[in-house]
């Protein structure tokens, strides 16, 4: 069976997103290439991304044009490659098409796809952003690992991560440190 895994960004004080819509709530991160490099080290190989809507719409205008455009750096054109490469599993009510390759769109029942897609054989599954599908995933136990690279920012307002799910107990499986401040902590659902 194959393992969900959630990874996403939270300030000290637990919000995974700004309330700045026009720079995708990701005005206070600070990136560090070693964070990143550590956080796939960690989650493995993934073939499949988990979406919202609104992330997925955020994604597509960040990383789309980066892919056509010869001036972007390096390793922004492989990480735009490397997401346009995964299938791209979007849930949304609004959003009917795209042009993106290797997605899919639903507006059908969350629960039931994912749960058919943990049962298929392949690698395992990366949740990135999408609040409100961490959020009910999470409330089914149907993420097994969760990933947070928490800031050294207290953001004060925002989106917050978990506000309306159940209680749940997860197990540090590691933690790392690095010179950013950022901290990555693994952590697995403890079932």
């Amino acid at each position: 069976m194959r393992k969900i895994k959630m990874l996403n960004r939270v300030s000290i004080d637990g919000y995974f997103a700004s309330s700045n819509e026009a720079n995708f709530g990701m005005d206070w991160f600070i990136h560090d290439p070693e964070v990143d490099k550590a956080a796939h080290e960690i989650g493995g190989r993934m073939d499949t991304l988990l979406l919202g809507g609104t992330t997925y719409r955020g994604f597509e205008r960040s990383w789309v044009p980066v892919l056509n455009d010869p001036r972007a750096p390096e390793q922004l054109k492989q990480i735009a490659e490397e997401l346009t490469e995964m299938s791209k599993v979007v849930f949304s009510n609004t959003i009917q098409s795209s042009d993106w390759s290797n997605t899919q769109i639903y507006n059908g029942d969350l629960i039931q796809v994912v749960s058919q897609l943990k049962r298929e054989s392949s690698t395992d599954i990366l949740v990135l952003g999408s609040g409100s599908i961490v959020q009910q995933l999470a409330n089914e136990g149907l993420i097994d690992e969760y990933m947070f690279i928490v800031t050294p920012v207290v953001a004060g307002e925002g989106k917050r991560m978990f506000p309306d799910v159940m209680p749940f107990h997860l197990g540090l499986a590691e933690a790392r440190t690095f010179e950013s401040g950022n901290v990555l902590l693994h952590y697995v659902l403890k079932k």
